[in-house]
Formats: C-alpha cells, sequence, structure tokens
C-alpha cells in the first residue's frame, strides 16, 4: 500500500477482462450512486463494465437464435456514460422482477434440468458477451438469486468457466440481514416523512385524522422511521402484533387439505388501542393527528379479509389488491364512534412508491458508493465469490458469505425486524401521545 494518504490504492493483478452488473426489483435512492461506483472501480482497474438492461428479464430469453443486442439488452459502461451519475434519479440500467431462480426451493433442485434451465440460460447469456463477474444489486429475492446462481455454477464440469458473484443488499424497508442500514433508506424516511409533516399541517387545520399506510412488507423499519421524523401521532407494525394484540385462526392448506393455525391481529384489541391515541390527544386538545402502519399487517388480517386475494412467485399476498388503509379506516371510524358517540373525518392513504426514485440524499449516496466499490474490491482485491457486501461503524466494509444469509435448506432469506423493546422501537413509544390503557404497544 502507498505510504501517501492522498494515492489511490496501487492496481490489483487480475485474470478478469469484463464484469457484469444487473439491478432486479424495486427501485430505490441511490442505486445509481451504487452502479456508477462499482462501474467506475472496475473500469479504472481495465476491467470493461456490462450494464445489464432491466434486472434477469432478457437474459432469462437468451439462446443461440436469440442473442444479447448490445445497446438494447446491454449496454457497454464507460466513464462518459458515468459523469455525474451517482446522486442521479432512477436506474441508468433500469430493472424488472423476473426470478431465474423461482423453480428452485431445495439444493437437489439445481440437480433437476427443468428447474435448473433459467439458471443455466442466464449463465449462457452471461458468457455469450464475455463475462466474469457478475455484480447483483437488489433485495433479499435478488439475493437469494444471486446464491441460487452461484450454486448452480458449483455443479458444473471442473473445467467449466466459473462466474464469481457479489451481491449489494437493497431496499428502502431496510428489512436486510446482515447490514445495520440499506442505501436508500434514508432517502425514503426522509421523503415520506416529510410528506406525513405536511398531511400533519393538513389534520390539524381541518380537525381530522390521516392513516397512512407505509411500505414495508415484512418488518417496520419504513413505518418507524417515518413516524419519528414525521412526528407522527402512532405507528404499528408487525413487530407490534404481540401479546394481547396477536391471536391465531384455523385454515386449510389448499395443496394438502391440511388444517393448521396462522396468527392474525386481535382486530378487537388493535384497533381500540388505536382510537385510544386519538381520544388521548383529545383530552390534551389535540384534535387531529396522523396514524402510520405498516403494509406488512395485511399479513396479519383475518382469512375474512383476504379472500380472493393472490400470492405473486415469492409467495407474497398481493397487498395492492387489499386496500389495507381503506380497511383500517373504517374500523377505526366505527370503533371511534362506538366509544365516543361523535365522529372524526379520517381519510387513508398509502405512501411509498413516491419515494423509491427521489433525489438520494448524501448518507445514502455515500452508503451506495462504498457497496459499488465495496463489490470490486470484493472479487478482484479480495478473489471471494458468493458474499454480500456490508458496512459497519464509519462506512467499513464486511463481507458475508451467502451461507450466512441464506437457510441451506429452504434457499430462502431470513427477516429481519425491529428488536422489540430496543432503543429504536422505544424511541417511537416515548414520542408518541401516551396512553395509559394497561396494554400499551411497545
Amino acid at each position: 500500500m502507498p505510504n501517501n494518504t492522498l494515492s489511490r490504492p496501487p492496481k490489483m493483478k487480475h485474470n478478469f477482462r469484463r464484469a457484469a452488473i444487473l439491478f432486479s426489483g424495486g427501485p430505490a435512492p441511490a442505486a445509481n450512486a451504487v452502479i456508477s461506483a462499482a462501474a467506475t472501480s472496475f473500469l479504472r482497474s481495465d476491467i470493461e463494465v456490462v450494464g445489464i438492461k432491466h434486472g434477469y428479464a432478457r437474459l432469462m430469453e437468451y439462446s443461440a437464435k436469440n442473442p444479447m443486442v448490445e445497446g438494447q439488452d446491454y449496454v457497454m459502461v464507460d466513464h462518459k456514460m458515468l459523469g455525474r451519475t451517482r446522486n442521479s434519479q432512477g436506474i441508468i440500467i433500469g430493472t424488472a422482477r423476473a426470478n431465474p431462480g423461482k423453480m428452485v426451493s431445495h439444493p437437489s433442485h439445481l440437480d433437476d434440468e427443468q428447474r435448473s434451465a433459467p439458471l443455466k440460460t442466464v449463465y449462457d447469456a452471461l458468457r455469450s458477451i464475455g463475462v466474469d463477474l457478475l455484480i447483483s444489486i437488489g433485495g433479499d429475492d435478488t439475493l437469494k438469486t444471486a446464491n441460487k446462481f452461484k450454486m448452480y455454477q458449483e455443479r458444473l464440469p471442473p473445467d467449466a468457466h466459473r462466474i464469481p458473484v457479489a451481491h449489494l443488499p437493497k431496499t428502502i424497508d431496510n428489512d436486510y440481514r446482515g447490514i445495520d442500514f440499506t442505501f436508500g433508506y434514508f432517502t425514503a424516511v426522509d421523503f415520506l416523512a416529510r410528506e406525513v409533516r405536511n398531511l400533519l399541517a393538513d389534520a390539524e387545520a381541518n380537525r381530522s385524522y390521516f392513516l397512512v399506510e407505509s411500505m414495508g412488507r415484512s418488518a417496520g423499519w419504513l413505518a418507524y422511521g417515518v413516524a419519528i421524523a414525521g412526528e407522527a401521532s402512532l405507528v404499528v407494525s408487525v413487530e407490534d402484533i404481540v401479546g394481547s394484540y396477536l391471536t391465531s385462526e384455523e385454515v386449510v392448506i389448499p395443496k394438502t387439505g391440511e388444517k393448521t393455525t396462522r396468527p392474525i391481529m386481535d382486530m378487537e384489541k388493535v384497533i381500540p388501542r388505536i382510537v385510544a391515541t386519538m381520544t388521548a390527544r383529545e383530552r390534551e386538545g389535540k384534535e387531529y393527528g396522523v396514524i402510520v402502519i405498516a403494509e406488512g399487517l395485511a399479513e396479519y388480517l383475518p382469512g375474512s379479509y383476504l379472500e380472493g386475494i393472490s400470492r405473486d412467485e415469492h409467495g407474497h399476498i398481493n397487498i395492492s389488491a387489499i386496500n389495507l388503509h381503506s380497511v383500517f379506516v373504517e374500523l377505526i371510524s366505527q370503533e371511534y364512534r362506538r366509544q365516543t358517540g361523535g365522529s372524526r373525518t379520517l381519510k387513508g392513504l398509502q405512501l411509498g412508491y413516491e419515494a423509491r426514485c427521489a433525489k438520494p440524499h448524501a448518507f445514502d449516496v455515500m452508503l451506495g458508493s462504498q457497496l459499488g466499490v465495496g463489490a470490486y474490491r470484493a472479487l478482484v482485491e479480495k478473489g471471494l465469490n458468493g458474499v454480500m457486501v456490508s458496512v459497519s461503524g464509519q462506512l467499513q466494509l464486511e463481507y458475508v458469505p451467502f451461507e450466512d444469509l441464506v437457510d441451506p435448506q429452504t434457499l430462502v432469506t431470513v427477516v429481519r425486524y425491529i428488536e422489540r423493546d430496543s432503543d429504536f422501537q422505544r424511541l417511537t413509544r416515548f414520542l408518541e401521545t401516551y396512553v395509559d390503557d394497561g396494554a400499551e404497544l411497545r
């Protein structure tokens, strides 16, 4: 290493010719900071960079008769293309939700030619354009795909060319195991919190309430962050559905006909608790407020609210078909009338999509840039394969093996919830309107 702190680290010796960068899943602020920093790192070490357009979608369509076409299916990234992109909005190479690992849910499935065929197609497509390295950027589903792609290659003949892969974690939901905060999270919180503060001013002027359904499918990071920074009156997320707020119901598994139980919200406890916040605020002279709920609560709705609701290829409920905020608005209005004999205007809306391509603020640009550089350092400097790039402390790079993040049998990832009674969770309760009902959310 050079003694001069202003000197760039020396180039590493390597045999790589071309790296591919691929973005999959929903957008997130600072996506271009990640892509740009990663591409710049490889280019400055004389490694060509291919930007795969729109995730895995076109790779999965590849065949000898339908080859990859430059400009249409991928772009050759150069320094000119990357000029002033780190702070830009959107995703310069696009994205998609195509999933080549959809049919693989156990390691043995990788030995099944039909189940692993999409992964083979992706491998063949990348090799057809000379790719030696793969940088995967995306959420937990994309991490699962990256792991399956690595495992698929482990089953290739010994003399087959291997494409090492590094994954960069992305989600505004921040529910990623292996990293404290994902890029785009703080930008999304900041953007949505401003919206909540606008709604709060509107609610105060009209002596009314807004009920905001925040994105965040599995955990409450986004809802909590938005509530704290937006000065909301109350936040309720999946982490709060415990104790007296949790019950269960019997369900029948469609494929087997077997009966089992699933956890659900006790609506007769949760809804009155929300109304208790409203009436407590009224006693303080505040006839207005904003209540934030996490969209992941939809998974905890009783079955009567989920009839006819489909699930996607990853097994997720089609939340957009549920209209969770409308369900809560109706139930809260009814309960408020029951408790008080009066009425209070309550309007529901969903926030989240507006933030996914918001202009990134400084921290997310710095975090995203470090993750992008980390992809180069993992694959080229350290010669790693099958790792997720992470950071801790002062953006200190860490490399987490896929095996530490993915269940070895089911090949699924583990959601990172807000820890119960953690100082982060308790912060919201200190800031919210106090309700002395003997069964506080905690």
